[in-house]
Order: structure tokens, then sequence, then C-alpha cells
């Protein structure tokens, strides 16, 4: 029952934001929420690359190694030339956004705020986190936030205690990571959104191109056997053909007026046993002291002989 309430109230939010602002509730990860159980399928590759096709660089800051029961940072950074715009859903042009998915190893998750450093604080002022699901906290979302703001953003992560998990052990983990800007080319049903370009389907010529729907175009097209098709293109590309051009199937009746791109990357980090630290630490110690004595007693040696005068 929570379940069904939460998926309604979540279709209730994202039906308003889609009437009040289209073009920013493409760019929540409502979707992937909502197809996909887990949002990393069995290749490797996170789910956001479905929709969104195009790639770019996404990278990722982790410490090496963590103690248990630790607030750690990390931290995605979504490089983008600053004050870029794309175009939103009706074709204007509109500040480019930012999301990330931080999916960690099972007992880690979103530190509470009552545990989070002024630093902390300070740099993830105007971040909102939330959980993938309901039962997935190790998996966490950012997004849509605005470009040049958060071209950084970082995750408080509150590592797991293998004292009072007994799931949990010390040892490396992997963290994996998609950094996202702008909107999709397609939608999860399949169909292209205005973010992209458009090709021609058959051979032909073109005939007319006529206004259609919301400020977007119908190409009509005459095939070789004399059949007429038309190519509806939405507000927001530019349309490279003219009447008259011929064309052929693949060839571009658009450009592509996509300016982001989605891009993932996986990280390590280590669960530290204070128990290995202080057996490296007492390790280094008893190697720095056998190595003096071992001068010392050389020295010792040396002073003997030259007594002896050998």
């Amino acid at each position: 029952m929570r379940r069904i309430i939460t998926f309604l109230l979540s279709g209730l939010v994202i039906g308003l934001s889609m009437v009040l602002s289209p073009s920013a509730s493409w760019a929540y990860p409502f979707w992937a929420q909502q197809n996909y159980e887990n949002p990393r399928e069995a290749t490797g590759k996170i789910v956001c690359a479905n929709c969104h096709l195009a790639k770019m660089t996404t990278q990722a800051e982790v410490p090496q190694s963590v103690g248990a029961d630790t607030v750690f940072k990390a931290t995605v950074k979504i490089p983008y030339k600053s004050n870029t715009t794309e175009i939103g859903a009706d074709g204007s042009d509109v500040p480019l956004q930012v999301g990330a998915v931080v999916m960690l190893p099972d007992g880690f998750k979103l530190a509470p705020q009552d545990r989070w450093t002024d630093d902390i604080k300070e740099e993830t002022q105007g971040v909102y986190y939330s959980q993938y699901s309901d039962d997935q906290e190790n998996i966490i979302l950012v997004g849509p936030l605005p470009g040049d703001q958060n071209k950084e953003i970082v995750f408080p992560i509150l590592s797991p205690d293998p004292k009072t998990n007994s799931n949990i052990q010390f040892g490396k983990y992997s963290i994996h990571v998609g950094g996202n800007r702008g909107r999709g080319q397609v939608y999860p049903t399949g169909e292209k959104s205005n973010n992209t370009s458009f090709s021609s389907n058959e051979s032909g010529t073109i005939t007319s191109i006529e206004a259609g729907e919301n400020g977007g175009s119908i190409i009509n097209i005459e095939t070789l056997n004399g059949k007429s098709i038309k190519e509806t293109i939405p507000a927001g590309p530019t349309i490279l053909v003219n009447v008259g051009d011929s064309v052929e199937p693949g060839e571009p009746l658009t450009n592509d007026p996509n300016v982001g791109g989605f891009g993932q990357i996986d990280a390590e980090v280590v669960l530290q046993s204070p128990a290995r630290v202080y057996g490296l630490l007492a390790f280094f110690i008893a190697v720095s002291i056998a190595q003096v004595l071992l001068v010392l007693k050389k020295k010792q040696v040396e002073k003997v002989q030259a007594a002896e005068g050998i």
C-alpha cells in the first residue's frame, strides 16, 4: 500500500511539473526509478544512458580508505562549458541542468545531517538528495540542479560498521557513479525528444515544409515510388533541407541541438579495519627499530675490530 501511495504521489508531482515546467521535469530520474528496479544493468551500464545517448566525461573523487562508521565525501564532477543553454520542450533556450547518481556498496548510505560538518553543510547548500527506492538507501540521486552552480556535487556518505552489521566485512568496495548534463534524446517509450536530430526514413524529394503544432514543422516527402510521407519535426531543431531537395534514408533533416550528455565511472574505497592500521604501524615501528639496532651493532663490531687492530 505504501509503494502504491508513493507511486501515485510521484505521478501527481511529475504530472504537475510537466504541465508547469516540462523542460525541467524531464531531467528528473523519475522515469528510471519507475522503469528499472536497479539503475545499473548486468552489462555495467547505468540506465540513464538509455535516454541520454550523448557521451560526456564524468569524474569522481573518493577517499582511498575510510574507517567504520565514518562520514566521508564522494565528489562527482560534471564538467561542461559555462553559460551553456539547451532547448526546452517548447523549443526555447533554457539553462543546462545537471544531475548525478551514486551507487554505493551495501551498508553505505547518505550520512544523516546531524553528522555533517560545517564544510559539508556549506558545500551541499541547495542540493536535495533522494534514494532510488524505499529499500535501496545505498543508491543516491541528485537533480536536476542549475548546472553553472553545481559542476561539482558533494555526497556526504556514512560508512557501515562491521561490529553492528554482520553482513559487512572490511575490505575493498566498488562505487558506481553517473553524471548527466542536459535533457535526454529519447523517452522511455522509445520516442525521440526534440533534443536530437531527425532524419529521413525513405528516399525521395521534399515537396513542401508546413507549420506544425506547437511551433513544430511537417516535412512532406514524395518517395521514388510516388508515395507521399510526412516527417514531423518538433519545435527546437533547425531544419537543414529545403523544398525540392532530394533526400536519402538516414539523411539528416535537422541539426542536432543537443549540447549535454551522460557519463559514468567506477571508483573504489577501502573500508579499513583499525586493527589492520595498528598492525601496519607496529610492523613499521618494528622494522625501523630492527634497522637502528643493526646499524648500532655494525658500529659496535667496527669499534671492536679497530681496537684489536683487525
